[in-house]
């Protein structure tokens, strides 16, 4: 059986995080989802800046929003809103099949709106009417400013990707947002039995950023040597144990979610992202096949996916296995030197930057395609 699929047996969901428009016409997406049981896809700007620039798939469209004098950042919104439509229509099936557990595709607010509370609930709203889906998520980076926006945006009713997630106690920020944000419908009288939410813990990132620091603490020798040593390539997968054990508290024993759920509430799933692993030291299915678990998804990058199906290993719920050694791990990095939460920290700005850069290389990219265009 194909090891993607056989995921479904334990309750996990497999994304695709990556997007070209010609998956979408070409058949291979709906391959993908026939024979890989892929259930969704994100994007994200960098993702975007791929497919645009490296591709020609857009010069007709460029062309014709050329034609029309559009600018940059309207033929973008454009663009992107065309994927995520025609992808969203090839999962449309799906969606309706499950009632509205599985198919969704995620579209990215503007980076630049990521310290912008009003901004990014103004853009949310704009781009979830626009879209016009049922199985669409907005995306919303978990910032200072993201969170309070989150919570409106799901008082208003859209769908919503939790993005940029890092840390443990950001992340029960954000459970505390969607819940608020159903509660407000309900005060309301609004049904809350149709909005969706999934919180997007980034894992590779972690320990990107954590790794060279026990690295320093090996190569300095001492008491502390061989505990950074044995901690290397843990913090990642351990974030993701402890997070899961509190979406369980949350959503599964939570009183404020069983109250919700009588309305007919949806749990704001995990999905696990950033899971290309970028040490080749590391196994290439590193940060999929630890985490397998009830309710979550895992978005992959088609590299990993394909790995995944050639040699994954699927098996029982994994990411409850050693929950309390992964509180210990998560510990002891203080004890060696790593101030896990100023990584988590850096990471949540570094994020936003690393989506900002090729946003603007994009918006660059197309005034250049545009200016260059046939009249």
């Amino acid at each position: 059986m194909n090891p993607l699929k056989e995921l479904q047996r334990y309750g996990q969901s497999i994304y695709l995080d990556e997007i070209r428009r010609s998956w979408i016409h070409d058949g291979t997406l709906e391959r993908l989802i026939e024979e890989d049981g892929l259930r969704g896809v994100t994007s994200n700007p960098a993702i975007f800046q791929k497919a645009i620039a490296e591709s020609n798939d857009y010069d007709a469209a460029i062309a014709r929003h050329a034609a029309a004098g559009d600018d940059a950042a309207t033929t973008y919104e454009a663009l992107v809103v065309e994927d995520i439509q025609g992808a969203a229509d090839l999962f449309r099936p799906m969606f309706d099949a499950s009632d509205g557990e599985h198919g969704f595709v995620s579209l990215e607010v503007s980076p630049e709106l990521a310290h912008d509370e009003e901004g990014t609930v103004a853009e949310g709203l704009h781009l979830w009417r626009r879209l016009a889906r049922p199985n669409v998520f907005i995306k919303v980076p978990a910032t200072d400013a993201g969170v309070p926006a989150i919570r409106r945006l799901i008082a208003a009713g859209v769908n919503v990707n939790v993005t940029l997630l890092f840390g443990l106690e950001r992340y029960r920020q954000v459970v505390d947002a969607y819940l608020s944000g159903l509660e407000e419908r309900r005060q309301r009288g609004e049904a809350v039995d149709h909005v969706a939410s999934v919180a997007s813990f980034f894992l590779s990132r972690i320990d990107v950023e954590v790794d060279p620091r026990l690295d320093a603490v090996v190569n300095n020798g001492g008491p502390q040597a061989s505990a950074a040593q044995q901690l290397r390539g843990t913090a990642a997968v351990s974030s993701a144990k402890q997070a899961y054990q509190v979406y369980l508290a949350e959503f599964e024993g939570g009183e404020r979610f069983l109250e919700l759920a009588e309305a007919g509430a949806k749990p704001q799933r995990l999905l696990w992202a950033s899971t290309s692993t970028k040490d080749p030291s590391y196994p290439d299915v590193k940060y999929v096949e630890p985490l397998i678990g009830q309710d979550t998804i895992n978005t992959l990058p088609l590299e990993t996916l394909e790995a995944y199906r050639d040699h994954g290993a699927p098996g029982a719920d994994r990411v409850l296995e050693g929950a309390n050694d992964a509180a210990a791990l998560l510990e002891a990095l203080s004890g060696v030197g790593v101030d896990l939460h100023g990584v988590v920290r850096q990471l949540e700005q570094e994020g936003v930057e690393k989506f900002v850069k090729p946003f603007r290389s994009l918006l660059g990219t197309l005034s250049e395609a545009l200016a260059k265009a046939p009249a």
